[in-house]
């Protein structure tokens, strides 16, 4: 009994899996004291529902002990044992399922191995034909399900319902005997075992009708028996086999494990009561409409040999693989191996190469004919006569879909482009290309058609083999005029102009012929933005410089100026089409047309012409690659940008202006000036001015620096006098200055007068306006503000009549180490006076409001500290004028 019973729970052991590795659950109200668990016990059913033998407590412990012998320790894991386990804070916490991994790639045998090493230009190595039809998946259920036919022949112990319907009504539920006898209450006993279904329905049929008078019987099947099948030979497990008996050969096999791939799947032999048979598979594997017999019945037995000879087909067939040469055969026609891999992907134009070995060994490539043989062993790869494309033209580029044509239906440009529709609606109508191989030679080069015309069915072209059209977008046409082509153009490779191929081949042609681009290099586009560059120019890196030579040059006044490629005689209105059309301001009295010589062997001149084309007949001008034509404008008065008024103006705002316009007009456009206006104090700024004052604080702190090098250069050569002198610091500090200054932004301010009233007396003060210019009036102001070295510095209000001795002693007196000597007054209209505070002056002019009065200390007292007498020496060198940092000073503020 415990033997039986350890057969049974062998199977229970992923049930009893946490019991075996000591992680149990506690019991309410039971167990040791100390928190130690009872031993685990075993479960109350077997898998089959049926109830588990009861045993002594001896027993059970010694089954779950072997058990857990049994079970696969974790590493690092306490071997489990079947006593108590400790729980409490040490017991382990449950672990979260790992993730199920891919299964793992199934190693090549011994088989493919070979035949990989005689293919090795394959992607893959070819893999066994048929093998993993018979692998059953883990958990698959056994085969047994489905209906039954009236032919299947009842066996011993099978199941069977007898239904009785009519002066009888009874239903029983009998199995077949050991004797193969079918035994019913009122009913003699019926043979049953070794008879089809419609047979023993019939019998049963006709003897209740007979014994049973108005009784019909119905015989249909409860439960199937099992039987058993050795499956013996060259598969996973060998031995009998539980089945049912609908179970076939690929049952069995599958059951058994599957077939090792050295074993045959073409020499399967079925022995039995019915004798023996030899079952070929690949007819069920290959679809073979001649299947073999693969039924099993009880009794019969399963035999796979060894694998017999074996071939390998690869390259263009349907599928790739090894196959095994039927029964007994040691080779194989081509037309029944290229059967065997589905058949080859194209019907004509194919070349047999087969790799076979010779009396040596060496691998040996041959040809087979459409006769010829395959041998066991050999590998056939199935490869094109040929591989290249014939007869055929492509539409690539700004198309709606790539397509292919070919030569017979599609000669000329006009068939290729039948339907407009395949052009983009924004493609470049003056000109395509056509990429040809030019034979013998087979040199590649562009062909220029007129787009646009061959759509309208105006022109047409004749196709040759091979030819590629070319359509062109907008983008890419506009893309000739960006600044990576311009660089290139130059010779020049900007960041990130490496990507484009196209983009270096024009650098150097441009840096080989300077002259050859010379038409496109000198249109002036400005260098702005760094589009990408266009798919179509990596994919023809060449066509770029082609469509440069093809260019016709169109500057000035039109809508979207550029280079536009061109074939020749093109008309002018086809080129004003695709920039746009010109803008109304162009001046067609005198449009510059320029020319290059056609012959370039004698020393020609540039042929330049100024074209009156008010008339709009543009169409005839006709235009060839290179020219270059300039849309002038006209001359208006109008300006070219805006000036700004803030302040007391009756209407402040923007207004344009227009050539020589003057400030007395603007004030009056906007209103005039309001009551409240203080134009004395009016801030003019200018952009011209404001850069001017910023080169000159550049300039400025150059020369700063150039002198301290100088000065400090002369005090290492001569020495110091009259002491050691820190000329470093002297240095440092006028760097930091010259910094300084560097980094000052100019206000670009101008002092004019701005009272109405003054210029209308004084025209020659009335300033003549630029576009960006500022005017701002403040309000009268009533304050005069005093800085600098003074008691109380701040803003005072303003008297009538004060003067800056006034302010200065309302500001509580100058300081000790005030130098009023050189005290000035910065005046609200920007200009900057002496103050007149020195013992010798009067106290300076009147002091109008919203003025500032300075009063700067005296350095003498620190002469005597070596950092200011050496700056003041290093400066004292400086060849800068302290007038020229005045005017500069006074500027910025």
């Amino acid at each position: 009994m415990l033997r039986y019973v350890l057969t049974l729970t062998l199977g229970l052991i992923p049930l009893v899996l946490l019991a075996g590795a000591g992680v149990a659950q506690p019991i309410a109200g039971s167990g040791p004291p100390g928190g130690f668990l009872l031993p685990p016990s075993l479960p109350s059913l077997l898998p089959g529902g049926a109830a588990l033998p009861s045993l002594p407590p001896a027993a059970q412990q010694e089954i779950m002990a072997r058990i857990q012998q049994a079970m696969p320790q974790r590493p690092g894991a306490p071997l489990a044992s079947p006593g108590p386990a400790p729980t409490g804070p040490m017991a382990a916490s449950p672990v979260a399922p790992a993730a199920p991994a891919s299964p793992p790639e199934e190693p090549l045998s011994s088989l493919e191995r070979f035949f990989a090493t005689r293919l090795a230009g394959e992607p893959q190595p070819l893999r066994q034909f048929g093998y993993e039809t018979f692998t059953a998946a883990p958990g698959a259920a056994p085969p047994g399900f489905g209906a039954l036919s009236d032919d299947h022949l009842i066996g011993r112990d099978d199941e069977l319902i007898v239904a009785l319907r009519g002066r009888v009504r009874q239903t029983h539920t009998v199995r077949v005997g050991r004797d193969g006898m079918l035994l019913l209450p009122d009913l003699a006993p019926i043979i049953a075992a070794g008879r089809s279904i419609r047979e023993v329905r019939a019998d049963l049929d006709a003897r209740a009708r007979l014994e049973m008078g108005g009784t019909e019987a119905y015989l249909s099947f409860g439960a199937l028996r099992q039987m058993g099948v050795l499956v013996a030979g060259e598969v996973v497990r060998p031995g009998v086999q539980s089945l049912t008996p609908l179970a076939t050969v690929i049952d069995a096999l599958a059951a058994a494990g599957g077939v090792r791939k050295t074993g045959s799947l073409r020499a399967v032999r079925v022995d039995g009561p019915r004798g023996s048979r030899v079952v070929d598979l690949y007819g069920i594997l290959t679809g073979d409409a001649a299947a073999p017999d693969i039924t099993l019945r009880e009794g019969e037995r399963v035999m796979v040999p060894a694998l017999g000879a074996a071939i390998a087909i690869a390259g263009d067939v349907t599928r790739p693989g090894i196959y095994e040469l039927p029964a007994g055969a040691a080779s194989a026609s081509l037309a029944d191996a290229l059967a065997l891999a589905g058949g080859a992907l194209r019907p004509i134009g194919n070349r047999m190469l087969v790799y076979q070995g010779d009396a040596q060994g060496r691998r040996v490539v041959a040809e087979v004919a459409p006769a010829g043989l395959l041998r066991r062993g050999d590998a056939m790869r199935v490869a094109p006569g040929l591989d290249v494309e014939t007869s055929g033209l492509r539409l690539v580029g700004h198309v709606t879909a790539p397509i292919t044509r070919s030569t017979g239906g599609a000669t000329r440009l006009s068939a290729l482009l039948s339907d407009p529709r395949l052009v983009r609606s924004d493609a470049y109508g003056p000109l395509g290309v056509i990429w040809r191989a030019e034979r013998p030679a087979r040199q590649r080069r562009f062909v220029a058609f007129p787009l646009g015309r061959v759509l309208a069915g105006q022109a047409d072209l004749p196709l040759q083999e091979a030819d590629e059209v070319v359509v062109l977008a907008r983008a890419d046409i506009a893309w000739l005029a960006s600044p990576p082509v311009q660089r290139a153009l130059r010779g020049e490779m900007g960041e990130g102009d490496n990507t484009c191929p196209a983009l270096l081949q024009v650098a150097i042609a441009a840096r080989s012929s300077p002259a050859r681009f010379a038409h496109a290099r000198g249109a002036g586009f400005p260098d702005l933005g760094a589009p990408a560059c266009p798919a179509i120019f990596a994919r023809y890196p060449d066509l770029l410089a082609y469509l440069l030579d093809q260019s016709v040059v169109l500057t000035g006044e039109a809508r979207q100026p550029g280079l536009y490629p061109v074939p020749d005689d093109t008309g002018l209105d086809v080129v004003i089409a695709a920039a746009g059309g010109l803008s109304d301001a162009a001046d067609l009295r005198s449009v510059e047309f320029a020319r290059e010589p056609a012959e370039t062997s004698g020393s020609i001149p540039l042929t330049r012409i100024v074209l009156d084309l008010r008339s709009r007949n543009f169409a005839a001008v006709r235009l060839s690659p290179r020219d270059a034509l300039r849309m002038p404008r006209g001359f208006a008065d109008r300006e070219t940008g805006p000036v700004t008024l803030v302040g007391e103006f009756l209407r402040p705002g923007v207004y344009d202006i227009r050539r020589g316009e003057r400030l007395s007009e603007l004030i009056a456009r906007a209103g005039g000036l309001t009551r409240e206006a203080f134009p004395y104090g009016a801030v003019f700024t200018r952009e011209s001015v404001r850069q001017r004052q910023q080169e000159g604080f550049a300039r400025t702190a150059r020369e700063l620096e150039m002198g301290m090098v100088q000065v400090a250069a002369g005090q290492a050569v001569v020495g110091t006098r009259g002491g050691a002198v820190d000329v470093g610091s002297a240095v440092a500090a006028g760097r930091e200055l010259a910094n300084s200054l560097r980094e000052t932004r100019a206000a670009g301010r101008m002092v004019v007068e701005a009272n109405p009233v003054v210029l209308a007396g004084r025209p020659e003060l009335d300033v003549l306006l630029e576009p960006g210019d500022l005017i701002a009036v403040p309000k009268r102001p009533n304050e005069v503000t005093v800085v600098g070295s003074v008691l109380n510095a701040g803003s005072l209000q303003f008297r009538s009549g004060w003067r800056a001795s006034d302010y200065v002693r309302a500001a509580g007196g100058q300081q000790r180490f005030a130098d009023g000597g050189r005290a000035f007054i910065v005046l609200p209209n920007g200009q900057s006076v002496p103050a007149g505070l020195g013992s010798w002056q009067q106290g300076g002019p009147p002091v109008p409001p919203g003025s500032l009065v300075v009063v700067p200390q005296d350095p003498s007292p620190y002469e005597n500290w070596a950092f200011v007498r050496d700056l003041t020496q290093v400066l004292s060198q400086v060849s800068v004028s302290a007038a020229a940092l005045a005017v500069i000073t006074r500027g910025a503020r």
